[in-house]
């Protein structure tokens, strides 16, 4: 009865075998969401990962075979077979060596991987176990990477596999926490540079991680690590290891991430970052560290505290962008009712002392420079003024301290400098390209734009127009300006 073939008529079989497909799709969609879900090293994978891959094939495979089976018939089954099955092999070689180098924004690149991590500082040299990473890497961990003249200070690390036995360097120390690898080389000791560079960056790059995670620095200085030391602390409870002088150590940890996160000028994207924390959660743990009593810009509600007045901190400076008039305009604050204080800060300052001292501020005026960047101790609802030298500077004055200000829930205004306000006028004659033509000296570059209007400009503001601007900052405290004679 061999003759009785009914090929015609197979139409119900292909039905069920593309039921079968169906079926198999389904369960391979429900193992990719378990995989997302509960398997999300991007590069080490575990054992319950491995187990949901090897089943995740299985269904590949019979799905193929049963594909095949429906839609070409039995006779070319094998050989289908032996194709998806290469096909599977060849992505799942792909898929274990991902990318371990990415461009997180203009200004950053960040290199991460997790598994067989092992770190040699001396000679900047990341090792990765083969199965991470089949090329070699190169990176400058500083968030600063389109400005060469900040990158030409910064040393070069190197993430290569180490390809046997005998070229994978051997453990001096293991860890059981991540590693951050990062530079302090740049433009570090510029105040505005220390935290837009390094600071807000470390912050959303190692947040997440609760302090417990190892910063491994490079291009370290021991004054830099001991003014922000505090800083340092609040983000990881273990102390740093100095790369540079780290001798022949090689450190060995489950993860590592070189190169830091920069999102925006003294910024933090919520939306960007792991539990969507912003540069609110950095200013509370600013406070944290400096111990800074102030949250809000508001009185104690004791009526005995003299700090009933609203207090007005004046940034003063001594090389370029003085204020000529300084005395002149604490005496018209006070009339108003300020509680006046005048402070430097340099790069020997006691940072923690200068932060209270901004802390206890409601109101906070200084010119364009560096430091204005204390404004991230300023209480919320604090007022922040930035004097903005002649020069159409304005756009500066936007991108590195009134953009941020919103964020950091302070209310910003400016006071703009005019041609009879500053020194310029008394150095070049008023049809000058200086008065007349700034735009000119802006495109012959950052060195002598900031030559002209930074370094050789001091600024003499009109007592008259300062007052209004002070009125109006007075307007946004909850403060009163009643002061009972004592």
């Amino acid at each position: 009865m061999k003759s009785v073939r009914t090929y015609p008529r197979a139409e119900p079989r292909r039905t069920g075998n593309a039921f079968i497909v169906a079926s198999m799709l389904l369960s391979l969609c429900i193992l990719s969401f378990v995989k997302a879900r509960y398997c999300s090293a991007p590069y080490a994978k575990s054992q319950a990962s491995t187990d949901i891959e090897m089943n995740m094939e299985a269904i590949r495979m019979v799905t193929a075979r049963s594909a095949d089976h429906a839609l070409k018939g039995i006779g070319d089954e094998e050989g289908s077979t032996v194709s998806m099955g290469k096909a599977s092999e060849e992505k799942a070689v792909a898929d274990s060596k991902k990318p371990i180098c990415s461009e997180t924004s203009r200004r950053s690149n960040v290199c991460e991987a997790e598994g067989d991590i092992r770190v040699k500082g001396s000679s900047q040299t990341i090792f990765l176990h083969p199965s991470l990473t089949s090329q070699e890497w190169k990176i400058k961990p500083y968030a600063r990477k389109h400005d060469q003249a900040a990158i030409a200070h910064v040393k070069e690390w190197t993430i290569k596999p180490f390809t046997d036995q005998e070229t994978r360097p051997r453990c001096t120390e293991n860890y059981t926490v991540p590693a951050v690898v990062f530079s302090i080389g740049g433009f570090t000791g510029n105040l505005f540079h220390d935290f837009t560079d390094v600071l807000v960056p470390l912050f959303i790059t190692s947040y997440r991680f609760g302090g417990e995670v190892q910063f491994v620095i490079a291009d370290a200085k021991s004054w830099w690590l001991s003014k922000f030391s505090l800083i340092l602390k609040q983000l990881s409870k273990y102390e740093v290891i100095d790369a540079d002088n780290d001798q022949d150590a090689v450190r060995c940890f489950p993860r590592v991430i070189a190169g830091l996160s920069f999102q925006k000028e003294l910024g933090v994207d919520p939306s960007r970052t792991p539990g969507g924390f912003s540069v609110v959660d950095f200013k509370e743990m600013l406070r944290n560290a400096y111990g800074l009593e102030r949250p809000r810009a508001e009185p104690s509600g004791d009526e005995w505290d003299l700090r009933r007045k609203p207090r007005l901190l004046i940034i003063s400076r001594k090389s370029s962008r003085v204020f000529l008039n300084e005395r002149g305009m604490a005496d018209m604050a006070m009339s108003l009712g300020f509680d006046v204080r005048i402070a430097e800060p340099e790069i020997t300052t006691d940072l923690g002392k200068f932060a209270r001292l901004v802390n206890s501020a409601d109101v906070m005026i200084g010119v364009h420079g560096a430091g204005l960047t204390n404004m991230v101790f300023l209480p919320a609802g604090a007022v922040f003024i930035q004097v903005v030298p002649m020069g159409n500077l304005e756009w500066l004055a936007r991108d590195t301290f009134q953009t941020p200000s919103p964020e950091m829930q302070l209310k910003y205004l400016d006071y703009r400098i005019q041609a009879d306000e500053s020194t310029l006028s008394d150095q070049y004659p008023k049809d000058d390209p200086v008065f007349t033509d700034p735009q000119s000296i802006h495109k012959k570059g950052w060195h002598e734009l900031s030559r002209v209007y930074l370094d050789n400009q001091n600024v003499k503001p009109h007592l008259g127009r300062l007052r209004l601007t002070l009125l109006e900052a007075l307007k946004f405290l909850p403060h009163t300006r009643t002061t009972t004679a004592r």
